[in-house]
């Protein structure tokens, strides 16, 4: 792997500032835990729905008020996971726990497009006090998957 430009983000100002000092990085991965539990716990809850529970909630209002949560928490999270990418950016980068997580959280975006371009799309037939299509509840079950995988991929960061 070409570390050229990982090693110039390493050299830089930012890096140094978020590596060196005392209280930058634990708030910086303080936020990106709390990110993370925000998009995870939103994405779970929407995902419970469409398999099963609560289905006397509506899958559209659910979806519009939890997946704008998640929204939020993803920018959170990728927001502060890059700058503790730019922390050490040739050692995570050669982690492979951290190649897993990002396989993994590609994994669920893929699966939320399809769910979206996919069963999303007929969900007025299902809304409510009706389970939601197989479809529907095959990407829940893949996104909790792949979300609780991503999570532990990224906790195994520091061990690996």
């Amino acid at each position: 792997m070409d570390t050229g430009w990982l090693a110039a983000v390493e050299r830089s100002a930012l890096s140094a500032a978020i590596r060196d000092s005392l209280w930058l990085y634990p708030a910086v991965e303080t936020v990106h835990l709390l990110g993370l539990a925000t998009l995870v716990g939103c994405a779970a809850a929407f995902d419970l729905r469409l398999l099963g529970v609560s289905r006397r909630l509506p899958a559209r209002a659910t979806a519009r008020h939890l997946l704008r949560c998640a929204r939020g928490g993803f920018a959170l999270a990728a927001v502060s996971g890059i700058l503790l990418f730019v922390s050490d950016p040739v050692t995570i980068a050669a982690n492979p726990a951290f190649r897993w997580k990002l396989g993994f959280i590609a994994v669920a975006g893929l699966n939320a497009l399809r769910f979206h371009i996919g069963p999303f799309r007929t969900a007025e037939t299902w809304d409510q006090n009706l389970p939601a299509p197989l479809s529907a509840r095959v990407a829940a079950a893949v996104s909790l998957t792949v979300w609780a995988a991503a999570v532990t991929a990224g906790r195994l960061i520091a061990y690996v």
